[in-house]
Formats: structure tokens, sequence, C-alpha cells
């Protein structure tokens, strides 16, 4: 059986669906780092006040207390990496295993699809967390930059270096931050994918809850209210990035 062959096994509906979910991942994340600039989302938000934690560091001795919270935060991406990795070699182990999946999967939509189906449908699981593997990594290693260029910040504010630096700092914290928040929204799109296992219409239901999930945590949370509350910080408007994922 060929590629054509395998992919006519398929409906309309799943390419629609599949459409979906790729572009739904693509275009809120977009959203999110290029909100519009008076309605700013968690994430921009959080920026500022990463750049205000590096305006602050000149002045504060010592500094352990920074280097403390870059570990939780490179902590943080190196179990996500791991976790990610794991699910990576649950998925391949999966595929390795069709018969059993098969079998499951059927018993859910009732039908008696092949096993190529599934495993091509464990596909589109594997993309995104393969990207989220790849973007939590990245992620680690520019925070280890961002150690850098902290411990390179002088110890005397009025070294006319001072703020230059610590602004360096902060700009690669804050990409570190989005490489990371781009790993997160690719562990929630595969498991929106999982859906597929449902047919057309159950990965359309899981795309648009889990771009619902995302839409209120980034613009209408209650974590979000409180950044806003006595917001001194003025956002600024975020670059715009090709690299969305």
């Amino acid at each position: 059986m060929n590629w054509i062959d395998r992919l006519a096994l398929f409906h309309p509906a799943d390419a629609l669906a599949v459409v979906l979910i790729l572009a739904a991942w693509l275009g809120i994340g977009w959203r999110i780092e290029n909100p519009p600039a008076g309605r700013p989302s968690t994430v921009t938000l959080m920026a500022e006040y990463r750049r205000e934690w590096m305006r602050q560091m000149v002045t504060r001795e010592p500094r352990i207390f920074d280097s403390q919270i870059l570990t939780s935060l490179r902590a943080a991406t190196s179990f996500f990496a791991s976790s990610t990795l794991i699910a990576i070699g649950g998925a391949l182990a999966l595929m390795g295993n069709a018969e059993h999946l098969t079998g499951v999967a059927n018993q859910l939509v009732l039908e008696d699809d092949p096993a190529i189906l599934w495993e091509i449908k464990l596909l589109l699981v594997l993309l995104f967390l393969t990207n989220g593997f790849l973007k939590f990594v990245w992620s680690n290693r520019l925070f280890g930059y961002c150690a850098v260029l902290m411990g390179a910040v002088p110890n005397d504010p009025e070294d006319p270096g001072a703020l230059t630096l610590a602004a360096k700092a902060a700009e690669i914290n804050i990409t570190a931050a989005r490489s990371f928040n781009r790993g997160l929204r690719s562990i929630y799109f595969s498991l929106a994918s999982i859906a597929w296992a449902l047919g057309p219409a159950g990965l359309i239901c899981g795309t648009l809850v889990t771009c619902a999930m995302l839409w209120r945590r980034e613009f209408v949370s209650r974590s979000r209210a409180v950044l806003l509350e006595g917001h001194a910080l003025a956002p600024r408007r975020p670059e715009t990035h090709t690299d969305v994922t």
C-alpha cells in the first residue's frame, strides 16, 4: 500500500480537521505573542515584569534571590523536556504495537479501520510532541545564556554598562520564556490531537476547546487581571516573530 492508498482511507473531513488544528496552533500562538496594543496578553505583561526584574537586579545585593528564580525556571524546562521525550517514546511504542492500538481505537469509534490509519493519526501527536521537546530544550539553553549575562552585570549600579547588560539579560530571558510557552502550547495541541481517535468531529472539538482554554488564560484569566491591577509598567508593542510554534 503506497501513500496515496493510505491517504485514501481518510475522509475529506479528516483533512479539514487537520488543517484546522494546524491553523489554530499557529494562529493563536501569533495572536498571543502579538496582541492588540490595548489588550496585552499575559505573556506580554510578564515580558515587562521580566525586564523590571533585571533592572531591579542591578541594585540588589546579594543576587542569590535572582539565581534561585533562574534555577527554578531552568528546572521547569528540564522537567517538561524529559516528560515530552518520554511521551514521544510512548507514542513510538504505540506505533510499533499497532494491533493493540487498533483494537482499542476501533472499539471507541465502533468501526473496523486498518492499523495504518491509526498510525498516521499518531503522527500528528508526534508532530506536536517533537516540536514541544525542541522548544523546551532551546528554552533551557537560553535560560543558561541568561544566567551568564546576569553574572556579567556589574555589581556597581553606577557602572555605565550595568543597565545595558541587564537589558540584554532581560531580552534573552523573554526569548527563553517565549520558547517555553510555545512548547506548552504544543503539548496542549498534542492532547487535542488525541481526540482524532474519535474521528474528525472529535479533533475539531478538541481544537476548539484547546483554543478557548488558551484564549481565556491569556486574555480573560484572573491571573492576567492581577498583573494589570495597578500596572505601572507600560507594555511595549511586541515584535512580530515569524516562528510562532
